[in-house]
């Protein structure tokens, strides 16, 4: 856990090893394959803009698998935290709210919960980053994705 405090201006994460390193090789590979592919034309350059494109998506395609298994994470840990802290009638409710809703009300405190729920269902609050700003006491989550 860091000792610095995180909020909605500083809570976005960057994995150093994937926005830093495995996507710019990747991509660096791609942009170098086909420039010399279109210079030198043989099939086994074209093949290997193919190969570049298939690396290109292997990286990209792991991280949006992990992100979406996040998001289905956070998806039924709102949905429990939800049942925990709004009131009975508003159970029903819950199933309304989008992933990306749900993703957006995970900083906000159990105590301003309920309220930002009901702007969000409401639709006062409709994307995730209008949720995020309205939250006054960020709560922070350093194990993400």
């Amino acid at each position: 856990m860091s000792s610095k405090t995180q909020s909605y201006k500083n809570h976005t994460r960057w994995e150093p090893f994937y926005h830093f390193i495995a996507t710019p090789i990747a991509l660096l590979n791609l942009i170098i394959q086909v420039r010399h592919a279109y210079y030198h034309g043989t099939r086994y350059a074209w093949w290997n803009v193919v190969l570049a494109i298939g690396f290109f998506a292997i990286v990209t395609s792991a991280r949006l698998m992990a992100l979406t298994v996040q998001d289905r994470v956070i998806r039924l840990e709102m949905r429990l935290k939800l049942r925990e802290l709004l009131p009975a009638p508003m159970h029903a409710d819950i199933n309304k709210l989008t992933v990306r809703q749900l993703v957006g009300l995970r900083f906000a405190s159990d105590a301003e919960l309920p309220e930002l729920v009901q702007r969000v269902l409401k639709g006062e609050l409709t994307e995730q980053k209008a949720i995020k700003a309205a939250i006054t006491d960020w709560q922070a989550d350093w194990q993400r994705a």
